[in-house]
């Protein structure tokens, strides 16, 4: 019997080795693919790495601090203003704390803008204690302690408390005069009067400090018109360059034409 060559076997392992090739071409063009994908993104994100910068930022809100100093408070690290990291760091971690603000928001416009929306805590007054400001809002709250004197803020003298804790009232030891110092104090902001410090004294008696300018308001008998003739006095300019005391004690609404005495120094 003769035998039968092996050409079907040759044929397939021929054919075999062909798609062997093939399967390894196919699988070097997909790495290929992967490995040019991977440089892309690489790339990219290099690009934005050192594009995606924040280069302008706008602040609102703010009245006890200046825009540079909120943003040289919120923006004080070496990645902070990197905008990837910025906002994880304002979406994932603890926020700031910053004496006399109550909260902030910051808020993406372009991941080259940002805004900060600054919420401060509402302070009328401060009084001394164990050589620190203790500030107090509309309430009677103390909402801070600082070193500083803050522009703007009156320093309350004369009163009489017990031991100061932060975020609790100033515990006065007379209540009545403690509601007119937050009632004085909101008709000076309300009339955008900046007074340097009111002090009290043991008849109840105000007195407010401007500068070289010492008024004598007297009780809190019709102090919003007090107050309304001390704005228009300041807002005049007559006494605004002298140095003296203005008593507004003798204040009567039902005169029509009032004469006040001004005593220089």
């Amino acid at each position: 019997m003769r035998r039968r060559r092996g050409r079907g076997f040759s044929r397939g392992r021929g054919y075999g080795s062909g798609y062997g090739n093939r399967r390894r071409g196919r699988g070097g063009k997909t790495f290929a693919i992967v490995l040019s994908v991977l440089l892309a993104v690489v790339l990219l994100i290099g690009i934005l790495f050192f594009v995606l910068w924040i280069k302008e930022i706008e602040v609102t809100g703010n009245k006890q601090y200046t825009k540079d100093e909120i943003v040289e408070l919120l923006f004080d690290g070496k990645w902070s203003k990197h905008s990837a990291y910025c906002y994880y760091e304002n979406q994932f971690r603890e926020k700031k704390s910053i004496p006399f603000i109550e909260d902030y928001k910051i808020e993406f416009e372009s991941p080259t803008k940002v805004r900060v929306v600054v919420f401060e805590k509402s302070v009328v007054g401060y009084v001394s204690y164990m050589s620190s400001y203790m500030y107090f809002d509309k309430d009677g709250i103390i909402v801070e302690s600082s070193s500083e004197q803050l522009d703007g803020i009156p320093w309350v003298t004369g009163m009489e408390f017990g031991h100061i804790v932060l975020h609790q009232p100033l515990p006065v030891e007379n209540q009545a005069i403690f509601e007119q110092i937050l009632n004085l104090t909101q008709i000076l902001s309300i009339n955008e009067i900046r007074v340097d410090k009111i002090n009290y004294n043991n008849f109840m008696e105000a007195q407010l400090f401007l500068n070289d300018i010492v008024v004598e308001l007297g009780n809190d008998d019709s102090i919003n018109g007090k107050i309304r003739e001390l704005k228009d006095i300041l807002d005049s300019g007559e006494i605004n360059d002298m140095a003296g005391t203005l008593y507004l004690d003798t204040y009567d609404e039902n005169n029509s034409n009032p004469m006040y005495s001004f005593i220089k120094e």
